[in-house]
């Protein structure tokens, strides 16, 4: 767990232009974001990380975002701007202070070498200065995207203390009292803020706080999950780039889910419970059972014949499926998406019984949680089952439901720029 320095949370007053880079997958994202207090205007643009770049020298990948981030500013005629820049960096990070954080291991399937251990704003900086003097940019504050999920949802619903991201990877924030954060190497004052707003409804109520980052996607890392991990999650495990890390993660997340999907598939046609014991070349394939294919399953209703299982069944070259088959297929992917859902709700609980105030909402982004049709209502039913007495969760509330995860980070930096420790 690492404390992000963040002392507060917004409070729907915050006004001003800011641009914001939102790394934390195959594409990044940069936007320009106005907000006039609750109106939020956006300017957004995506540009893809290739794989040479998420494995190739750190320097290189520091170098392309750079260059887009100039590309974006000649887009928009901003050239002519000093812009502060708020950097969602989406990996594991140990912060030393709100414009300084340490990437302490790689994961999504990034392996830059060069970067880990070292201070990613200042490479991003870096990077911004080998441009020349045609960028005028400079990172001023660092986060993940957990800490911008937690923070968007504040920004409109003041009971926010809990951000979850169910997506490719998984992760979660909450706020916690400085008094028992162990670790925590700043002082105890209130947060100083540009402006005091009327609006602040739970400043006192968190001013002597500060948000942690949890990286639990590696909890299990030390073999604290053993007892419910089977055979398939090891072979999972071993397959991946980082064997031995991120365990809770890889029983969750999105981007191990579909292939936990695929190997229990073939383990029961080869084992003549399914396809009439023959399986095909695309379901052989390691990653090929893409995690999409569970949500889309899961909409599938056997009134209608399972039109997208059998859909799914065909672009995987499966020839002999029965409905029987196309039933134990939607089992099993129910199976392990619940499970998903349940080990997350696990984790949501504990940290809402350690927030422990009667009523809070737990903000919660990211594509799993997003496009899955029931993991928000299974994730209701066992987070309240887990809770203490007196603790209610008001609600699982998706981040910005009309529209991409942009607005998560804009909110972020103008937070970001007001509370400083």
């Amino acid at each position: 767990m690492y404390p992000t320095y963040v002392r507060g949370l917004p409070d729907g007053s915050e006004r001003g232009h800011f641009l914001a880079l939102d790394l934390g997958g195959t594409n990044f994202r940069v936007l320009l974001i106005t907000l006039k207090g609750i109106d939020v205007e956006m300017k957004n643009k995506i540009f893809p990380i290739s794989q040479e770049l998420m494995h190739g020298e750190g320097t290189l990948l520091f170098d392309y975002i750079a260059e887009c981030l100039e590309m974006f500013q000649r887009e928009y005629n901003l050239m002519q701007d000093t812009l502060s820049l708020g950097f969602t960096f989406s990996f594991p990070c140990k912060q030393e202070g709100l414009t300084k954080a340490r990437l302490v291991k790689w994961t999504k399937g990034f392996t830059c070498p060069g970067v880990e251990n070292e201070d990613v704003v200042r490479l991003l900086n870096e990077a911004i200065a080998r441009r020349g003097s045609s960028i005028n940019i400079q990172c001023t504050a660092l986060l993940n995207d957990t800490v911008g999920c937690l923070m968007s949802c504040a920004f409109l619903d003041h009971n926010s203390m809990v951000g979850v991201i169910l997506g490719t990877g998984t992760n979660a924030c909450y706020m916690e009292h400085l008094d028992k954060v162990l670790t925590w190497d700043g002082d105890f004052d209130e947060p100083k803020r540009v402006e005091q707003s009327e609006n602040v409804q739970h400043s006192d109520a968190i001013s002597r706080k500060v948000i942690i980052n949890t990286e639990w996607g590696a909890f299990g890392d030390n073999g604290e999950l053993d007892f419910i991990r089977t055979d398939l999650d090891h072979v999972v495990d071993k397959a991946s780039l980082n064997p031995g890390k991120q365990i809770f993660e890889k029983m969750i997340s999105g981007m191990y889910m579909g292939e936990l999907v695929r190997l229990v598939l073939v383990k029961c046609a080869r084992d003549e419970l399914l396809f009439s014991g023959e399986t095909s070349q695309d379901l052989e394939t390691q990653g090929r059972f893409y995690t999409k294919y569970v949500s889309k399953l899961k909409r599938d209703e056997e009134s209608e014949g399972y039109t997208n299982t059998k859909q799914v069944l065909d672009e995987l070259g499966v020839e002999k499926y029965t409905m029987d088959d196309c039933r134990h297929v939607q089992y099993i992917c129910s199976t392990i998406s619940s499970r998903a859902a349940y080990l997350a709700s696990a984790g949501i609980a504990t940290l809402l019984n350690r927030v422990n105030l009667p009523n809070v909402t737990v903000a919660v982004d990211g594509s799993l949680y997003r496009f899955h049709p029931h993991f928000h209502r299974r994730m209701m039913e066992k987070t309240k089952e887990l809770l203490d007495n007196g603790i209610q969760v008001s609600d699982l509330l998706l981040t910005c439901p009309s529209c991409d995860l942009s607005p998560v980070v804009g909110c972020n930096e103008v937070h970001l720029l007001r509370y400083i420790t």
